[in-house]
């Protein structure tokens, strides 16, 4: 579609009745994501980035002050909306005072685990949605392929999550992957971080891999068919951050893959 400059004014909503605003007032939490399959993007980098670039998955823009976006270039589909400053502060929830998108939450289809990886691909558990957005811009900065949500796993376009991944979700393709015991019988190899693990510096990394991370504290289970390697250190600290580690992991196999 071809983008336009703005030609009329934004519609308006000043009620905090009004069903639409309920709607992305909704969006602010997971309940309301899986629900309605919305979600908001807040930034002042990430948001015109991803107009630009993913103009298709975005319907509304909404502002507080038609000002800021006097010189935006507008596809023809996404709707511009002017709320109040106090409805706006109220889905402002990271406080940008800049405006926001309305995207919708792509298919994200159960992988079929019969089928070997293609590439780097990325399984995990992470349930904390900060945690989880920082794993996706690791992800998509080193080369995984596609990135496979387990049960419990917090929601890839909760607002933390996507300020975090800083448009990180829009690179990659996510999938849901089920229990950890859906594993048990996966096609391809594995590899999870484990203290008592190979050395990862001198591991040959396959072209083709699961990297399995497990929650925060919990790790992944001991009974899972896995290769288990340790990232080595001065030993200063008892461990890493699981999103550390897995970034580690994931630059290791960026530059190490065969």
């Amino acid at each position: 579609e071809s983008p336009l400059r703005m030609t009329r004014p934004p519609r308006l909503i000043e009620s905090p009745q009004n069903p639409q605003f309920k709607l992305w007032e909704s969006l602010l939490e997971s309940r309301g994501l899986k629900k309605q399959s919305k979600y908001l993007l807040a930034g002042l980098k990430t948001v015109p980035e991803a107009l630009a670039r993913y103009p298709q998955r975005f319907s509304t823009l909404l502002m507080a002050d038609p000002s800021q976006i006097e010189d935006w270039s507008l596809p023809s589909h996404v709707e511009p909306v002017q709320l109040s400053p106090a409805l706006f502060r109220v889905l402002d929830a990271s406080g940008t005072g800049f405006p926001l998108l309305v995207g919708t939450v792509p298919d994200m289809p159960l992988i079929d685990l019969a089928r070997p990886p293609e590439g780097l691909e990325l399984v995990c558990a992470l349930g904390d949605p900060n945690n989880l957005g920082a794993l996706l811009r690791s992800a998509a900065a080193f080369g995984a392929r596609r990135v496979v949500l387990l049960e419990g796993a917090a929601h890839p376009f909760h607002p933390k999550c996507l300020r975090a991944a800083s448009n990180a979700q829009f690179e990659l393709t996510l999938l849901r992957g089920g229990r950890w015991g859906d594993l048990r019988d996966a096609a391809g190899p594995m590899i999870a971080l484990d203290a008592g693990g190979e050395d990862m510096a001198a591991f040959p990394w396959p072209r083709d891999v699961r990297l399995v991370l497990g929650e925060e504290g919990q790790g992944v289970p001991d009974d899972l068919p896995v290769r288990r390697l340790s990232i080595p250190t001065t030993g200063a600290v008892e461990s890493l951050n699981a999103t550390v580690a897995a970034s580690v992991a994931l630059f290791s196999y960026f530059v190490g893959s065969k």
